[in-house]
């Protein structure tokens, strides 16, 4: 059993809501809490309203300060919808520790951190950062309180016993052929807002630490199968994952890209949920820096962008700084793209049968 924490940006991307529907239904996983590191109410009352409906209302909620009410919108491609209040709204009495309209009741992120490890045995959790790593920047930096005399980084090197990053690219984000850097989101953010705090845990982090790149979920589509669930399947219709699939794809009636998105979406967050609870053993990962072999990942500070560095390649400079307390790994999938995206799929319509309540408190026909 892997005793887990979720940090999750749920907002834009619904992959966040696929992997909190794993990391509440795989029957290896014991879920301690959730904190979300964006910053809309909508974010925390939908990962409520979400475990709520899983049976997991019980588990506490963080998230960042100061709240706003933001929603998304694509403006980039404007073929992706909303779904984060949606869930939210729609699914408000399935039973999770949030209100409807009151996510100031959620916890403060590190005092979640802080209260939720110093309770855990030594060693004995597992933290996955499926967004923005502010929150374990906070982390790592707080000071002993009252839930712990420790102070940040050596209440972690305690307490948990790996972290799993979906973040980066791998062996690095820069374009060899242009040169041009390319950060991932999760560690750059807008105008590279994030990149601090990404720079801080890579580099600061005490104990295991492992990747999955951006590449390695990109081509790995998943919730068609959730999406079309016909009547009798087992997978109630209301579902707020498949529901937030079907807001997000627009049920994939907009596809400009062939039946990719009445495919879903990519599975960078479900992959890395799996991972963390699972880690070889689940099937679909390579360690690339197995076999002896040591490296670790160097986060820019200023823009999000990352490189890997091998040991034995030596690198020089800042690159190995402290690197000898490292224990850096990143990880390819060893399965074809399709073969992962079945495995994926599988689960998540295995979880969403297994504990839905099948509430929906919303009106009308909606989306069946």
């Amino acid at each position: 059993m892997t005793n887990l924490i979720v940090d999750t940006d749920i907002y834009s991307d619904v992959d966040d809501a696929a992997a909190l529907l794993l990391a509440t239904t795989l029957p290896d996983a014991n879920l301690l809490a959730v904190n979300v590191n964006y910053t809309s109410s909508y974010s925390a009352l939908a990962v409520s309203a979400i475990l709520g409906h899983y049976n997991k209302g019980h588990v506490p909620i963080g998230i960042r300060r100061p709240l706003t009410d933001d929603t998304f919108f694509d403006i980039k491609h404007f073929s992706l919808g909303e779904f984060a209040s949606k869930v939210a709204f729609h699914f408000r009495d399935s039973g999770g520790s949030l209100p409807w309209g009151r996510a100031e009741e959620a916890w403060d992120p590190v005092q979640l951190y802080r209260k939720t490890l110093a309770e855990a045995e030594d060693g004995s959790v597992t933290v996955v950062s499926i967004g923005f790593l502010d929150n374990l920047s906070a982390l790592l930096s707080s000071p002993p309180d009252t839930h712990s005399p420790l102070p940040g980084a050596a209440l972690i090197s305690l307490k948990v016993s790996h972290l799993v990053v979906m973040g980066g690219a791998y062996p690095t984000s820069t374009n060899p052929d242009t040169g041009t850097s390319h950060p991932s989101w999760n560690f750059s953010g807008p105008n590279g807002s994030h990149a601090p705090a990404a720079a801080h845990v890579v580099s600061h982090w005490p104990g295991r630490v492992t990747f999955l790149g951006r590449e390695v979920g990109a081509n790995v589509i998943v919730g068609g199968p959730l999406m079309g669930a016909a009547p009798g399947s087992g997978v109630p219709r209301r579902d707020p994952v498949r529901m937030a699939y079907l807001w997000y794809t627009y049920g994939g009636l907009f596809d400009e890209d062939g039946d990719r998105r009445k495919r879903g979406g990519p599975a960078w967050d479900p992959l890395a949920v799996l991972y963390a609870v699972r880690e070889v053993g689940c099937g679909l990962f390579e360690d690339v820096a197995g076999e002896g072999r040591r490296g670790w990942c160097v986060v820019d500070e200023k823009d999000g962008g990352n490189r890997w560095v091998w040991e034995d390649e030596g690198g020089g400079g800042d690159d190995h700084e402290g690197e000898g307390r490292r224990e850096h790994a990143f990880l390819s999938l060893k399965v074809s793209p399709e073969g992962a995206a079945e495995v994926v799929d599988e689960l998540l319509l295995k979880g969403a049968r297994s504990g839905g309540r099948g509430s929906f408190a919303g009106g009308g026909k909606g989306i069946s």
